[in-house]
């Protein structure tokens, strides 16, 4: 039987139940794959902190040298997570003749391109499937089961901390500050959660899929993104009350000749898939031309969901090397009919929009005259119950319109004397 030795850079969460699979279930993975996975080095920072798996001291070092400088380690799985130095760590494994494993998602949507095409000179691969949806096999399915197919839109619910918040917000009728509370209270949430509630998170792995169904690198910038800190429950109970639930979605999706690629909450209808989707379980739906529409779900998160796709990964690997085979990390082909990305005030979208008002007669003339003016047409209007303060919501589902006639029309709203608070426009997306 075949061994592969194995290097892991990184022995926190993640890393532990990696390390933990791979003891537990040798025998079965060596019986399924003909081949031993072997964890020869261990590198972190901490080498004693307490962990939920033992292992011989002998295995654990500090220097990364140990495992970047060992010729017998045929494979280096980086799960240190960010930027630098696992960027330097990754290059320089490849360099030496070294293929990886990762999960890191901030790193590939930043310098993906830059490690792909280095992997490629090198002749390894860098394996990644844990990067989205921790266990949820996406990676694997849109590169192999469906690399025959032509992709017209990817939908994610790619964070599970923002959709545990906004879970939270629409089951127990809390606030968004009280739903981060408990969210963080129960390690669901980082202490600084601002990677999770900006969409910076779901827009990393956006990236990711962006790259592997259109075959197109998208700088961070070119994403449009916005979190889910300015969701109030009043939107949440309003939207509930026309049928729709608010989610955190990322989305991707060809309109004629461009492609849209933005992250921001999401008004869907209570019928679909996605809306059902509660607590930090994570769903992609993924609409392509031979298969259809799929959808794919899970837990996004969890040291033994994100490890068993690192597992994955690894198993995949071996089998490569003990054939002699070496398959590019991708090969991915951009989509032909894609000439350019939609700048984000073209997107066209129907809207949920909140105005807060004064209570008097001839305040909806005047909204309704200048939405009118930007050729936004109005499908239903509901106005609510009014406030202590004599202000009163009056809630608005538009048909499809323009994003910078939308902005517009909300901008000069604004600047009536009639509105106490500045308006709250969501997009609605028929998925």
């Amino acid at each position: 039987m075949k061994k592969i030795n194995v290097g892991l850079i990184g022995f926190g969460n993640i890393g532990s139940g990696v390390v933990k699979i791979l003891r537990e279930r040798k025998t079965l993975l060596s019986g399924k794959i003909g081949t031993e996975i072997n964890l020869k080095k261990i590198c972190d920072a901490n080498i004693t902190a307490k962990r939920n798996v033992t292992v011989d001291s002998a295995l654990l070092t500090k220097n990364v040298r140990d495992i970047l400088g060992d010729p017998q380690i045929d494979v280096v799985v980086e799960l240190i997570g960010g930027v630098h130095p696992a960027k330097e760590f990754i290059a320089e494994a490849l360099k030496k003749g070294k293929h990886v494993v990762t999960a890191n998602k901030a790193l590939l949507a930043e310098c993906g391109k830059e490690l792909f095409a280095l992997a490629k000179d090198c002749g390894k691969s860098i394996y990644f499937e844990s990067s989205v949806g921790a266990g949820i096999p996406i990676i694997k399915s849109v590169r192999e089961g469906l690399v025959a197919n032509k992709f017209n839109s990817v939908f994610g619910i790619l964070n599970g901390t923002s959709n545990y918040v906004l879970s939270e917000m629409t089951e127990k009728n809390c606030s968004f500050g009280e739903a981060l509370r408990g969210a963080q209270k129960k390690g669901f949430a980082e202490k600084n959660p601002t990677l999770d509630i900006e969409g910076i998170d779901s827009a990393h792995k956006l990236a990711i899929l962006v790259y592997l169904c259109f075959g197109r690198f998208v700088d961070m910038s070119e994403i449009y993104i916005e979190g889910i800190s300015s969701v109030s429950l009043s939107d949440i109970n309003y939207a509930k009350e026309l049928g729709f639930a608010i989610k955190l979605l990322a989305i991707a999706k060809k309109e004629s000749d461009s492609l849209e690629v933005r992250v921001h909450p999401t008004l869907i209808k209570d019928a679909n898939m996605l809306a059902s989707v509660s607590g930090v379980f994570n769903a992609i739906y993924v609409s392509s031309d031979l298969a259809g529409d799929l959808l794919f779900y899970g837990p996004g998160a969890g040291q033994l969901s994100a490890a068993s796709g690192v597992v994955s990964d690894l198993v995949d690997l071996t089998q490569d090397l003990k054939a002699g085979m070496f398959r590019p990390t991708l090969n991915t082909i951009q989509d032909p009919a894609v000439k350019k990305l939609r700048r984000s005030d073209e997107f066209e979208s129907k809207y949920y929009i909140r105005f807060t008002t004064l209570d008097k007669p001839g305040v909806l003339a005047k909204i309704s005259g200048i939405l009118s003016r930007f050729g936004i047409s109005v499908a239903t209007v509901t106005q609510k119950e009014r406030h202590k303060a004599r202000s009163v919501p009056i809630v608005m589902i538009t048909h499809e319109t323009k994003e910078k006639n939308l902005r517009a029309a909300l901008e000069m709203v604004d600047k009536l004397n009639i509105i106490k608070e500045r308006s709250v426009a969501i997009r609605i997306e028929d998925v």
